[in-house]
């Protein structure tokens, strides 16, 4: 079922989007949640240390596919929004074959520079055979990652928000289930977690794969895949504009991560909790910018920018009151949530200094989801890609500065630097195009 997002209530459309959106995601951080969570339980801190480890590079190689994935589905939605039915098919299609060409090349790229990276980033000896191991795991299974992501992006953009929830919710319980049996009584180490995850995320595909052949705007038939040169060169120029946004942020992180590591281990552990915890606290804004991004997408198709104002509002008033709610969590009961997942005393105050930081901040980043995505579904990804860079230029000095001289603090102010930058240089495009309508 299908959801033209072009009539009716913009609020009630829009949150019609969000919720389920919003449950897909946060069951996908509660299954990584939980897999870190099992990991520091059952195999100690170093090993959840060198899983997390790998978070940027994770960034960096997934990263860069969700980017393209992501900017294929803008088109899909413009062309849904446009009545075009045809030209969604087609955009489906070469989305298909793109990506297939991308799973190869960035499986490739990731086994291959695996070993040189976890060096450059310093990472503790003691640590480095379970984070080789589990990233070979979760690189060689990229496929999985990149199809779900291009499959439940591509039933976002026709309106179904359900499916690709539907598919969390069964590959979460697997995720989880296969976690508990390979570590705790197979006793596999973090290559069982890494195994569980790629599993889970190839049924995740398959699920979505399934819904997509009810939809008649997506029952893809063999023509729809002869080439389409100029359908190709649109979807290359929003999506790699968009993959290398979260590349170019994915560096500033590993560098992050290196100074991080250069501190020894505990500092190691504490940053890979924190990461859980700041992807778990921007689910819900992170959540309504992509949503929007849905929304603006077809709207911006169908030419109805009042509509496209309209649903910006509505995603900033959920900016805010994420930011209320999770941000007090993370200032006032930074304890409780570090010493879930963690177990010495050391990491758990680490992770106190970094959360309380990032919590009272939380609204810069909240606010940069919104209008970041706003900017992609309007069919404008340089100024996102270039909100990216902005990241990793504010995030590094303020790292290199500061942490010989506050410590692991450091680590927390370098992202309310980031987040200032890009939500600077965001916003204010934001309110220039939709002020003047000038385009790329």
């Amino acid at each position: 079922m299908t959801n033209d997002l072009t009539t009716g209530s913009v609020r009630g459309k829009l949150l019609g989007l969000f919720f389920p959106m919003l449950l897909t995601n946060l069951l996908k951080q509660v299954y990584s949640i939980a897999d870190t969570a099992i990991v520091g339980k059952g195999l100690g801190d170093a090993a959840l240390g060198s899983v997390g480890d790998l978070a940027s590079m994770s960034l960096f190689i997934i990263g860069f596919s969700m980017g393209m994935t992501g900017g294929f589905g803008v088109i899909v939605a413009q062309c849904f929004g446009s009545g075009d039915s045809a030209s969604v098919r087609r955009a489906a299609a070469m989305s298909i074959k793109l990506s297939a060409i991308l799973t190869v090349i960035l499986t490739a790229a990731g086994c291959l520079l695996l070993r040189p990276v976890v060096v450059m980033m310093k990472t503790d000896p003691s640590l480095i055979s379970d984070s080789l191991t589990y990233g070979y795991i979760i690189f060689g299974g990229l496929a999985a990652t990149v199809a779900y992501d291009l499959f439940s992006g591509m039933l976002r953009s026709v309106g179904d928000s359900r499916t690709p929830f539907t598919a969390i919710v069964i590959s979460s319980a697997v995720n989880i289930a296969l976690d508990i049996v390979l570590i705790f009584i197979v006793h596999t180490g973090v290559e069982g977690a890494a195994a569980a995850t790629v599993v889970s995320q190839a049924l995740s595909a398959v699920i979505c794969w399934v819904r997509m052949r009810d939809i008649p705007e997506l029952r893809i038939g063999k023509d729809d895949f002869t080439r389409d040169r100029s359908m190709v060169l649109l979807l290359l120029k929003n999506g790699i504009p968009m993959a290398c946004m979260n590349s170019v942020t994915a560096v500033g992180c590993m560098v992050v991560q290196g100074y991080v590591n250069d501190c020894g281990a505990a500092y190691t552990s504490a940053y890979s909790v924190c990461s859980k915890y700041l992807n778990l606290a921007m689910l819900p804004s992170l959540t309504a910018g992509f949503a929007l991004m849905s929304f603006v997408g077809q709207n911006h198709g169908a030419g109805q920018m009042q509509r496209i104002r309209r649903g910006v509002r509505v995603s900033v008033c959920i900016a805010l009151i994420s930011y209320l709610c999770i941000g007090a969590a993370m200032v006032f009961l930074p304890d409780l949530l570090a010493g879930a997942m963690l177990s010495g005393s050391d990491t758990i105050a680490l992770t106190v200094i970094y959360l309380r930081i990032c919590g009272a901040g939380l609204i810069l980043l909240n606010l940069l989801f919104v209008f970041r995505n706003a900017m992609q579904g309007m069919g404008y990804p340089t100024v996102p890609m270039l909100s990216g860079i902005a990241e990793m230029l504010f995030r590094i000095p303020v790292i290199a500065l500061m942490l010989p001289r506050i410590g692991f603090s450091a680590a927390g102010y370098a992202e309310i630097a980031a987040w200032v930058g890009a939500l600077a240089l965001v916003a204010g495009a934001y309110m220039l195009h939709t002020k003047t309508g000038h385009s790329e």
